[in-house]
């Protein structure tokens, strides 16, 4: 038998903790899980799994976010379908995972401690909100593209943001007080979102505070990853703008898709200071997410915007930020395989994305 890379052997084991957490998690809760436990469920030794995973909670991230990206969430729906059908299949989907509906089934109780752990620490408050954040727009592009071709355009990431704050809502209530409400009820409370009129007119940033992107010349040379949203091969040979933002700037993610021109592709690479727990965290919140979409927009409404959880970095300094945290906001203009424009800091989105589509030529 041949003698495993060392690569080779720490995939090997990191699967075989992922596994062995999985059990221990869904067997014992995750406040009364012990990493001794998961231990000796995987066969290694206590420092084995620290090798791999900073700390428990890391560990519950990361497991629940392998179990959302396996999820298929069902067959596609038909072409046709408006935006309150969507909203009230995004909800069936939603509201078919709640504890009432999942009681009985192996490792129901798997997931009972997310939203308490993630509000017991403002280290991983502050990045949900703005996961958060990053869903609502997600789901409201999508909404966007199912309005009819002769109907008016109107933005729905509003409608999204309570669509989704009446789903958590529902699964809070679902956790604390089972048996509380009739869980289709909210699936109607989705459907009539539609209708609502809500302000989605955000403005750009303030322009004087807004710097310039500045031109430049420099190859683009993007190393091969995953796009979370379809847990497919990231499309960055094109044109564009691409968003290298921390987890405590999300929210610029809408500026760059709102001021880049008719066409132009527009990706956001999630970046943080703390990849080992707030990684799987952010792949988990947008994985969920592609579950309940996948049931509820055809693919061919899905929105265009493509997500990349940037563990290693070596996206983000491609596209020149070498040193990343959760505060950083970077963003380049891509035109003809070359780095043509860049923008950082607060408004770098939206100065990237109206910077002009093709290299200055000086002379």
């Amino acid at each position: 038998m041949a003698r495993l890379s060392r690569a080779e052997l720490q995939e090997r084991n990191r699967g075989k903790v992922l596994a062995a957490a999985r059990a221990e998690f869904a067997e014992r809760g995750f406040r009364d899980a012990k990493v001794d436990g998961i231990a000796e469920r995987a066969e290694l030794t206590r420092g084995a799994v620290y090798s791999n995973f900073p700390g428990k909670r890391a560990l519950y991230f990361a497991v629940l976010a392998q179990d959302a990206e396996r999820t298929s969430g069902g067959p596609a729906p038909a072409a046709g379908a408006g935006v309150a059908e969507a909203l009230g299949a995004f909800a069936r989907a939603w509201v078919a995972r709640l504890p009432l509906a999942t009681d009985g089934q192996p490792g129901a109780r798997l997931a009972a401690d997310l939203i308490p752990e993630i509000l017991a620490d403002e280290r991983t408050r502050r990045p949900f909100a703005q996961l958060m954040t990053l869903d609502a727009l997600l789901l409201g592009l999508a909404l966007e593209r199912l309005r009819p071709r002769d109907a008016p355009a109107r933005r729905m990431v509003r409608v999204a943001e309570a669509a989704l704050t009446t789903l958590h809502g529902a699964s809070a209530l679902a956790a604390a007080a089972p048996g509380f409400g009739e869980p289709f009820d909210v699936v109607t409370v989705c459907e009539r979102l539609a209708d609502l009129d809500l302000d989605d007119t955000r403005a750009p940033p303030h322009l004087p505070y807004v710097p310039q992107a500045r031109p430049v010349d420099e190859p683009w040379s993007p190393p091969r990853t995953v796009e979370v949203l379809r847990g497919e091969p990231a499309r960055l040979d094109g044109d564009g703008v691409v968003a290298v933002l921390g987890l405590h700037r999300l929210a610029a993610a809408e500026e760059a898709v709102r001021a880049a021109p008719a066409g132009a592709g527009v990706t956001v690479v999630l970046v943080t200071g703390d990849p080992g727990e707030l990684a799987p965290l952010a792949r988990l919140a947008v994985a969920e997410l592609a579950c309940c979409l996948r049931r509820a927009v055809p693919p061919a409404a899905w929105p265009r915007l493509q997500v990349v959880c940037d563990e290693s970095g070596a996206l983000a300094a491609a596209a020149g930020a070498p040193a990343v945290s959760d505060a950083t906001e970077t963003a380049v203009r891509v035109a003809g395989g070359r780095i043509i424009a860049r923008a950082d800091g607060f408004g770098a989105c939206h100065a990237a994305a109206v910077a002009p589509s093709s290299p200055r030529r000086d002379g």
